[in-house]
């Protein structure tokens, strides 16, 4: 089959085409749901699956890839086109997506040498090595050649960020270099001169905007006078950060919008049809004077919600679709007032996941001081000064600083720059505050002490957006106390994702307690049994500020300041029989049960 831009349409084997697209993360979703996910788009009259491509996930280390479990994007493809789709692929280099570092490994930003996002010899070499690790993946399964891709997206919302023709020349050009022959595009909103400056003649100009799409496709227009209209980001929602609202918008109004796209002749790519999960340390943030990290729940109420579930959202996108596109009929269990769940007979090939009965409280009666579980945790190194988490190896997670004081009248302690991006305070054990970098903090007060100062510094999300992209973690800037410099530092990241064996077991092998509280840091475990599978939801009342894991997989953070109140646990990662959950709490809990629920809380939305 052949794939083509014509002077009006999109082509298809010559005939005029639209795409229906709908956004999926692969890197987002656990691989034993990507086919559910999948086929549930094209129940909803979707004909395309949209992603993007993760960088930093798949090159975590320079030359090192990874294209396996949760990273397998030829697999993701291939779902796609066995559900009878086709693909739109976004390699980047850079996504945003609320995704940390908008998808640009960090250690791109080590020496500060790098030119990101330009033309730039360094950041090409490395752009090109990361092509042509996916050249294997991509190039055989474009349409031409049987497969599912009928779009390449060349960089991203670039005309946001500047405006070098050489670079996107340069970059177009190494993405053919690879075998990439389908059609390229480009997506900027259609606000000043973004559509002009983010794009060449040679790539086809799409757009992205959720509202006003009369006057956005007008504006279009002018920057793309043939072929068709696109807007290949259809904000049909919002990302969450912590500490505020869980974001919404009415199904009537976007569905409306919706209406007015399709029916001007539009394509469509819906961003999100399904937002899925930050899982691990992968949430970005935004910082534009304030720093906001980015929730671990992606939910972006999305016509598939975080758990899988068709919304009222889904069902009037669908009646939307149906009017200008054939749409297959919908099983019972995905009517409205059904299970959401696909059963075996409607989902061939795939597990039946119905909703579990009942939830399962979990008391966490084996708790251990993270300070004595530091040695299967850890590995110091020295310093003169404090090392930021780039230098250490770290790409995100949490980095333990220490040294040595002697404060017999106490002091202020001050960092330098900035503290990127929390930090706990602790002198011979005992906690003394937090810094955080949304406060602006810089400083606080120490006790007498003669001992030992620790600073627990936690990297919430790096930004994914603007400027701050790629900048350093850690204690950035000189640690004084009372103007003095603190030198002879020891510091190590903190293995969490995943936990060491060693430290499981050590974990396990703490005795029982007793007792209702919590008081950390502390890592506690405890176990449940299931007798079938199934997704859950767990739900951490009493806790403050931590990390959960469900059999060794890293759920993401939690924090009581909202908006989710509850963490995905994707039905695959649970097992018939017995399972554990282990939790790091920061602070301090209320109580040791946790409780595995059969429903998601995402939190209060705006009034």
């Amino acid at each position: 089959m052949r794939f083509a831009i014509g002077d009006t349409d999109f082509l298809l084997d010559g005939e005029p085409h639209r795409i229906l697209s709908g956004a999926i993360h692969y890197f987002r979703v656990h691989p034993d749901l990507w086919a559910d996910r999948i086929r549930k788009a094209r129940l909803m009259g979707l004909n395309t699956i949209e992603t993007y491509v993760a960088w930093n996930a798949h090159e975590a280390t320079p030359g090192t890839f990874d294209f396996t479990d949760g990273l397998d994007l030829g697999r993701f493809l291939d779902l796609v086109a066995a559900e009878g789709m086709h693909a739109i692929v976004r390699p980047g280099p850079y996504i945003c997506a609320e995704w940390t570092n908008g998808g640009l490994p960090y250690w791109l930003f080590a020496d500060g040498t790098v030119g990101i996002r330009r033309d730039e010899p360094q950041f090409l070499a490395a752009v090109s090595r990361y092509l042509d690790a996916l050249a294997p993946i991509l190039v055989p399964r474009q349409i031409d050649e049987g497969g599912p891709i009928v779009l390449v997206q060349v960089e991203n919302e670039y005309g946001a960020y500047g405006s070098d023709p050489v670079y996107l020349t340069k970059l177009e050009a190494m993405h053919r270099a690879i075998g990439l022959t389908v059609p390229f595009t480009s997506v900027d909103q259609p606000m000043d001169s973004m559509l002009e400056d983010g794009s060449l003649p040679s790539l086809h100009r799409t757009g992205s905007f959720g509202s006003r799409v009369t006057s956005r496709l007008a504006r279009l227009r002018q920057a793309q006078p043939t072929g068709p209209l696109m807007c290949s980001e259809f904000w049909d929602g919002w990302f969450d950060s912590w500490g505020e609202h869980h974001h919404t918008t009415p199904a009537a109004a976007s569905a409306s919008d919706l209406e007015d796209l399709l029916g001007a002749g539009g394509s469509v790519n819906i961003y999100m049809f399904h937002g899925g999960t930050n899982f691990g340390f992968t949430n970005g943030a935004n910082d534009k004077g304030v720093y906001r990290p980015i929730a671990t729940s992606y939910d972006y109420d999305a016509p598939l919600d975080e758990a899988g579930r068709p919304t009222a959202k889904f069902h009037a996108f669908r009646a939307v679709i149906e009017r200008y596109a054939p749409v297959p009929a919908l099983p019972a269990s995905m009517e409205p007032g059904g299970s959401g769940h696909l059963d075996g007979s409607s989902a061939a090939g795939l597990e039946a996941r119905p909703t579990p009965a009942t939830d399962v409280a979990v008391r966490l009666e084996r708790a251990g001081a993270l300070h004595a579980l530091l040695p299967q945790l850890t590995s110091w190194t020295a310093h003169d000064g404090v090392p930021t988490f780039d230098a250490l190896g770290a790409a995100s997670g949490f980095v333990l600083y220490r040294t040595e004081v002697d404060l017999p009248a106490g002091g202020v302690l001050t960092v330098g720059e900035e503290v990127r991006d929390r930090a706990i305070v602790s002198v011979d054990g005992r906690p003394v505050g937090v810094l955080e970098r949304e406060h602006h903090d810089r400083a606080i007060a120490l006790p007498p002490v003669t001992g030992t100062l620790e600073l627990l510094v936690e990297d919430q999300g790096r930004v994914d957006y603007g400027p701050r992209i790629g900048e350093p973690k850690g204690l950035i800037g000189e640690v004084s106390v009372d103007g003095a410099p603190l030198e002879r530092w020891t510091a190590s990241p903190l293995a969490f994702d995943p936990l060491p064996a060693a430290a499981l077991d050590a974990l396990r092998s703490v005795a029982p307690t007793d007792g209702d509280v919590l008081a950390g840091p502390v890592l506690a475990l405890g176990s449940f049994h299931l007798a079938a599978p199934g997704d859950r939801y767990l739900s951490l009342d009493g806790f403050r500020k931590g990390v959960a894991w469900v059999n060794g997989f890293c759920l993401g953070r939690y924090w009581s300041r909202g908006p989710q109140q509850t963490l995905a646990v994707p039905g695959p990662v649970l097992r018939e029989g017995t399972n554990e959950v282990v939790v790091l709490e920061l602070h301090a809990a209320a109580s040791r049960t946790v409780c595995l629920r059969t429903e998601p809380s995402l939190g209060h939305t705006e009034s």
